[in-house]
């Protein structure tokens, strides 16, 4: 793979787990109390 492709990649994976882990920490801190 080329250089580009794998900056590419890097960023698309950081991007992924990023927004997954900023979602977990978001409802840790505020969790959706439905009762």
């Amino acid at each position: 793979m080329s250089f580009a492709s794998i900056v590419m990649m890097i960023v698309a994976i950081v991007t992924v787990w990023g927004g997954l882990a900023a979602a977990i920490v978001n409802l840790r801190r505020h969790p959706e109390n439905d009762d």
